[in-house]
């Protein structure tokens, strides 16, 4: 074999080995790609570490978590008012039909808020219990059960 047939019989093994490596690099990039986005998910899934109360997790920074943080500082319920005045926000209809709809949700699944009073929220690992006040939809106490009207009184029409 001649110098150029053993010079180009090397190049073409190199060439196949720097296949092979790239290939191995491509896949290491997809790799530490899925790992950072791993982490990525993480840190916006990762609860506040003072956080204790209920399953539910709060976003770090949201609105709903610094909500929390006002409550927790306070140590009592606060009317949704008082909690965007708090949190700095705009006290209009907007912000307080986002804000208490975001609350309500927690509430609804018994999950880190409770409702102690209409428009009140407290957290559930500080004891607020919500109101007991009957729901609208709910018949008052004793609906159906015989009254003590007696049936030979007349009954005016």
């Amino acid at each position: 074999m001649s110098e150029r047939a053993i010079i180009a019989e090397q190049i073409k093994r190199k060439h196949a080995e720097i296949q092979v490596l790239e290939e191995k690099i491509k896949v290491a990039r997809i790799y530490v790609r899925a790992l950072e986005d791993v982490m990525r998910a993480v840190d916006r899934g990762e609860p506040d570490a003072a956080q204790s109360g209920g399953e539910a997790t709060l976003r770090r920074g949201s609105l709903v978590a610094q909500a929390r943080e006002v409550m927790l500082a306070r140590n009592e319920p606060i009317h949704i008012d008082d909690l965007l005045a708090a949190l700095g926000k705009d006290v209009n209809r907007e912000s307080k039909a986002s804000l208490a709809g975001s609350l309500a949700a927690y509430v609804r699944k018994g999950e880190v808020f409770s409702r102690p009073a209409p428009s009140t929220f407290g957290l559930v690992e500080l004891g607020h219990k919500d109101s007991d006040a009957i729901p609208i939809n709910d018949p008052p106490p004793g609906f159906g059960q015989a009254s003590s009207i007696d049936m030979d009184d007349e009954i005016p029409f």
